[in-house]
């Protein structure tokens, strides 16, 4: 990928967001960094304020997403691949304990947030010349081999994978490819437990290795880099040694 690219990263204050934004600006690039918390993008954008885009933005508000965009049209003139990162989780829950309001919570903004970006995103780099774009949603390894008491976080990366495919689909007459990244045990904030102790599907508690969130940052950047009649359509990247294979 040359260098001069506009790429947007949605939870680019913390962990591998944030890790990723500073690989694309230390690639020369143009980033939009998009979170809500905004003295942490503010530290971000430091790092290149001549090529950084801070932007505070709740992924969940359609209104917020809308002017998001418009500001990157206004700014940038158009854009070239997205990072759809956002996301939470919450601690190992059974479905019968699990509130209404965590449900929703999560899923607005791991499933409601990632379609708000990836239709604006996708609506700009349709109409832009020249046309297309790249969007790199992040899903994960839970998606295919769910953790105990995941439910509202398993289903919503799951559904992640159906927004991955169907946008690889819709995007071909466009120019618009679509690709998706599995992370398992990256350290980040949302990992900092695992080196503690997690549930095991046989009702342990144990610890399991996690691997430099940079690791990841370099594989977004890698899948970003090819032209657009290539796509890595899926990838995933763990830490070596965490029960995945054969987990449980």
């Amino acid at each position: 990928m040359n260098a001069n690219k506009v790429v947007l990263i949605t939870g680019a204050s913390r962990g591998i967001g944030r890790a990723t934004a500073l690989a694309f600006l230390d690639a020369g690039h143009k980033v939009v960094l998009v979170a809500r918390d905004e003295a942490l993008l503010a530290e971000v954008a430091a790092i290149a304020p001549d090529r950084a885009l801070p932007v505070v933005c709740d992924v969940t508000s359609p209104e917020a997403v809308d002017a998001l965009f418009a500001q990157i049209a206004t700014h940038f003139g158009r854009l070239d691949v997205v990072f759809n990162n956002a996301g939470i989780s919450l601690p190992a829950t059974e479905i019968a304990d699990i509130s209404w309001e965590d449900w929703r919570r999560v899923v607005a903004v791991n499933l409601d947030g990632a379609f708000l970006i990836a239709r604006g995103a996708f609506a700009m780099m349709r109409a832009q010349s020249p046309r297309g774009g790249r969007i790199i949603n992040n899903g994960s390894i839970s998606a295919h081999v769910p953790r105990v008491g995941s439910v509202p976080y398993t289903v919503t990366k799951t559904a992640i994978t159906g927004l991955t495919r169907t946008l690889s689909l819709d995007g071909r007459k466009h120019d618009i490819a679509c690709g998706q990244i599995d992370i398992g045990n990256a350290a980040s904030d949302m990992t900092d437990a695992m080196t503690k102790g997690v549930p095991q599907a046989d009702g342990s508690l144990r610890p399991e290795p996690v691997m430099d969130v940079a690791l990841v940052a370099q594989a977004v950047v890698q899948m970003a880099a090819l032209p657009l009649e290539a796509n890595v359509q899926f990838m995933t990247i763990m830490a070596t040694k965490m029960p995945y294979i054969g987990r449980g």
